[in-house]
């Protein structure tokens, strides 16, 4: 029985507070101390749009960041969490443009007309046609249909 031999080896080792479970270590982690100091500076400084092609991060651009600077692969699942945990992603979020602040909306129509409101101009419009498309299209027969009906000769 291997678990009674593993049981009297941490005995042997530790005494009785080695038959005691502790903590599973779990996976390591991805990103070492200094990569996540130069993550986290180079998430407060903001990106160069000339050098970088962006004009804010994003999960997917500091994911790719990180691949060109240290050949990491990581998923934005893992670097929001890695993020998270050093306190840094309220700061990115925080330095994106938020709607309010990038002008009107005046001309914006998205969103369901329930949450919009049904405006006058809706009403009338038949569903899927604009105002400047006919109302009817002529469609010419392309051939002799199949189901003809018979007719006395």
């Amino acid at each position: 029985m291997p678990i009674v031999r593993d049981w009297v080896v941490r005995f042997n080792a530790k005494g009785p507070d080695g038959l005691l479970n502790g903590n599973a270590p779990g996976a390591p982690r991805i990103l070492d101390d200094s990569q996540r100091q130069v993550l986290r500076q180079v998430g407060e400084d903001g990106p160069l749009p000339a050098i970088h092609g962006v004009v804010r991060w994003r999960l997917i651009d500091l994911a790719r960041w990180l691949f060109e600077e240290f050949r990491l692969e990581i998923s934005k699942q893992t670097l929001s969490r890695e993020l998270r945990n050093m306190g840094t992603r309220q700061a990115l979020s925080a330095a994106a443009p938020s709607r309010a602040r990038r002008g009107s909306r005046r001309g914006y129509r998205g969103g369901n007309r329930r949450e919009r409101g049904l405006r006058q101009e809706d009403r009338a419009l038949v569903p899927g046609r604009s105002p400047r498309r006919a109302k009817e299209q002529h469609h010419p027969p392309l051939g002799q249909a199949w189901n003809t009906p018979l007719r006395a000769a």
